[in-house]
């Protein structure tokens, strides 16, 4: 099951999965809003059967660069409701249906991101929310281990995705030569010399939903090029 605010890439992904020999569908849902993450999960299981694995992905940086000081209540609110509230809600739902279901049980993953292993001058929300998917992320781990819910953190470097681009992009005015050499210096930063696919961050959350994982709980995975390695 896919789901996202827009529908565009959503049923574009569809499409590449039912191409491959897979079934998939999409719903439309903003994550931030409780009834729509209660819809979305009932589909899922009225689609499938059960739900299995949880990939709880949603984020958005609407909010200008500011000093911290300098935002608003208002961008304060929909920054942690995007970026924080989102995840509370779309795990509640989720071990709801895993504790429910029999046999119970089931793997979720969290995207947090390097912004929230520490501070971000300009970008206090943002990393507020994403240090709170970890505590969020380890708490639950804790909690539901005995059910037999695994729930890790992916903690996201930079990866080729429309969210950095724009990021990129409102960071230099939309100077494509600034643009470009903010990139350069970003990629300079990271170990492995360049910003990520999406691909081998996908990968990390496959593998952490599957039973390859089976012992991992409570875990922070940093795939991140190196970005963070002498930090940590």
């Amino acid at each position: 099951m896919i789901a996202a605010r827009g529908a565009d890439r959503g049923t574009s992904v569809v499409r590449e999965i039912e191409s491959a020999g897979g079934k998939a569908l999409f719903v439309s849902a903003d994550v931030s809003r409780a009834g729509q993450v209660n819809a979305l999960v009932k589909q899922t299981v009225e689609a499938f059967g059960r739900l299995d694995c949880a990939f709880n992905n949603a984020a958005a940086v609407e909010e200008p660069f500011a000093l911290t000081a300098d935002f608003t209540e208002e961008q304060f609110d929909r920054s942690l409701a995007l970026n924080l509230k989102s995840v509370w809600l779309s795990m509640r739902e989720e071990i709801g249906q895993m504790l429910a279901q029999d046999p119970p049980g089931g793997a979720i993953v969290n995207t947090s991101s390097v912004n929230g292993l520490g501070g971000v001058p300009r970008g206090a929300l943002y990393a507020a929310a994403k240090a709170g998917v970890l505590a969020l992320t380890k708490s639950a781990a804790l909690e539901y281990a005995s059910n037999g819910i695994r729930v890790n953190a992916l903690v996201a470097g930079a990866f080729q995705t429309p969210m950095l681009d724009d990021a990129m992009t409102r960071a230099t005015g939309g100077d494509p030569a600034a643009k470009a050499a903010l990139a350069q210096r970003y990629a300079q930063m990271v170990a492995t010399g360049r910003i990520g696919r999406p691909e081998e961050a996908a990968e990390a959350a496959v593998w952490l939903c599957s039973e390859a994982a089976s012992y991992v709980t409570g875990h922070s995975m940093i795939v991140d090029g190196g970005l963070t390695a002498s930090a940590r």
